[in-house]
């Protein structure tokens, strides 16, 4: 049977940039066996791609929503995406966008 796997995007607010935090989320989401990306965004947010199963990601967000010790997140935002097959494989630091 294969496995689940579904994309879902995160838009972290709060002072989550010059903290840490893609460092953070890169981790967590190695830990959780989680394949994406994460970002700085221009407009003071980070972005997290994520794919995996429901639970994973589930727990992810819960992590995103905690922050590291030097952060406040204030936001997490959700939305569903698509899987993008260039991130299946691993996670990953990207460019600012």
């Amino acid at each position: 049977m294969a496995e689940t796997r579904e994309a879902r995007r995160y838009f972290v607010s709060g002072v989550v940039q010059g903290v840490g935090y893609r460092f953070f989320a890169r981790d967590a989401a190695e830990r959780l066996s989680i394949a994406g990306f994460v970002r700085n965004r221009y407009d003071s947010r980070v972005e997290v791609y994520a794919i995996g199963r429901p639970e994973q990601l589930g727990a992810l967000r819960a992590v995103l929503a905690r922050g590291p010790w030097a952060g406040r997140v204030e936001r997490v935002e959700e939305e569903p995406a698509g899987v993008d097959p260039h991130y299946t494989e691993g996670f990953a630091i990207e460019e600012d966008a």
